[in-house]
C-alpha cells in the first residue's frame, strides 16, 4: 500500500466526522436561515428577510452588546488567571499535585452542575459570596458601608457574576501554559539569577516573550469560546435577566428563538451572524500560526 493511501485511510475517520458533525449542520443552518420554518408547516423561502429583521431587532442589538462586552472583559481576565496559576504552580513542591488538580477541577465539572452551584453561591440572601462580603459590615452591608452585590436582580451585577463564574474554568489554558512554562530552558533563569535581575525583569524579558505566542493563540481561542460559554450560566443562574435582557447572550437568544418561539429560520439567521462575527478571529489565528511556523522553519 502506498504512503499516500495510508495517509488517506488515517484521515478518513476525521474527514467523515468533519462532514457529518460540521459541514452538514453548517449547510443546513445556512439553508434554514433563508426560510420561515416553525417545525409545523413546511419551510418557506424568504430570502434575506430574517437577516433584515435581525438588523431591526432591538433585543438582538442588546444581545450583541452583552456578548461582546463579556468577551472583551472575561477573555483577558481568564487568561491572566490561567497565567498566574501556571507561574505559581510550575515548579515542584509539596502538595503541588493537589493544587494543580484543584485548578483544573472546575473545568471538568458538568456545566449544569456548575451553574446550579453558582446559583447557590450568588444568592443575594443566603449565598456564601455575599456572606463573605458582609463580614465586618453593619446592617447587612459590606465593610465599606455599601449593600452587597445583587447578583440576580441588578443587570450590571448579574453580568459581573457571569464573568466571575468564567474565571474558575480556566483548566485547559492553565495546563497549556503550565507545560509551556516547564519547557522554558532553565539556563536563561540561571543567567538572570547570576546577574541579580529583579523578578519583574525576569518575567518581562524572559518568561513573557517565550509564552507570548501561546498567550496570543489562547486569547483568540477564548474569544471564540466566549460566545458559547455563557449559555448554561445565563440559562440556569440568571435566566437571561434581570429584566430587559441583562444577561441574554447570543447562544441563549438562539435557543429561545428556536425552541421556545419555534422560529427556526430566525434562530438559524442569528447563528449564521454569530459565525460571521467569529470568522475574523479564525482568520487571525490562521495568520498567526502561519507566521509562527515560518519563523520556526527559518
Amino acid at each position: 500500500m502506498s504512503e499516500r493511501r495510508q495517509h488517506a485511510l488515517m484521515l478518513a475517520p476525521y474527514a467523515l466526522g468533519l462532514v457529518v458533525l460540521v459541514a452538514a449542520p453548517a449547510a443546513i443552518t445556512f439553508a434554514l436561515a433563508l426560510t420561515d420554518y416553525d417545525l409545523v408547516r413546511p419551510p418557506s423561502f424568504v430570502g434575506f428577510d430574517n437577516f433584515r429583521e435581525l438588523l431591526d431587532d432591538r433585543v438582538f442589538g442588546i444581545v450583541l452588546v452583552n456578548s461582546f462586552l463579556f468577551a472583551a472583559i472575561a477573555t483577558p481576565l481568564r487568561l491572566l488567571v490561567a497565567l498566574g496559576l501556571a507561574l505559581l504552580l510550575w515548579s515542584r513542591f509539596r502538595g503541588v499535585g493537589v493544587a494543580r488538580s484543584v485548578a483544573v477541577i472546575p473545568t471538568v465539572v458538568p456545566e449544569v452542575a456548575y451553574g446550579l452551584l453558582w446559583l447557590w453561591l450568588l444568592n443575594p440572601l443566603y449565598g456564601p459570596v455575599n456572606g463573605l462580603l458582609t463580614i465586618g459590615g453593619e446592617g447587612g452591608g459590606t465593610v465599606f458601608g455599601r449593600l452587597p452585590p445583587q447578583w440576580l436582580t441588578d443587570p450590571n451585577h448579574a453580568r459581573a457574576g457571569i464573568i466571575l463564574m468564567s474565571l474558575f474554568t480556566v483548566g485547559e489554558a492553565f495546563v497549556v501554559l503550565l507545560v509551556a512554562r516547564q519547557a522554558v530552558s532553565t539556563d536563561l533563569y540561571e543567567l538572570a539569577a547570576l546577574e541579580d535581575a529583579p523578578a519583574w525583569d525576569v518575567f518581562r524579558r524572559i518568561t513573557l516573550p517565550v509564552l507570548a505566542p501561546i498567550l496570543v493563540l489562547l486569547f483568540l481561542r477564548d474569544m471564540l469560546l466566549s460566545f458559547t460559554f455563557t449559555f448554561v450560566p445565563a440559562l440556569i443562574v440568571t435566566e437571561g435577566g434581570p429584566p430587559n435582557y441583562g444577561t441574554t447572550y447570543l447562544p441563549l437568544f438562539v435557543y429561545r428563538e428556536a425552541f421556545e418561539y419555534l422560529r427556526y429560520g430566525y434562530a438559524a439567521a442569528a447563528t449564521v451572524t454569530m459565525l460571521v462575527l467569529t470568522v475574523p478571529i479564525v482568520w487571525l489565528q490562521w495568520r498567526i500560526l502561519r507566521r509562527l511556523r515560518a519563523f520556526r522553519g527559518s
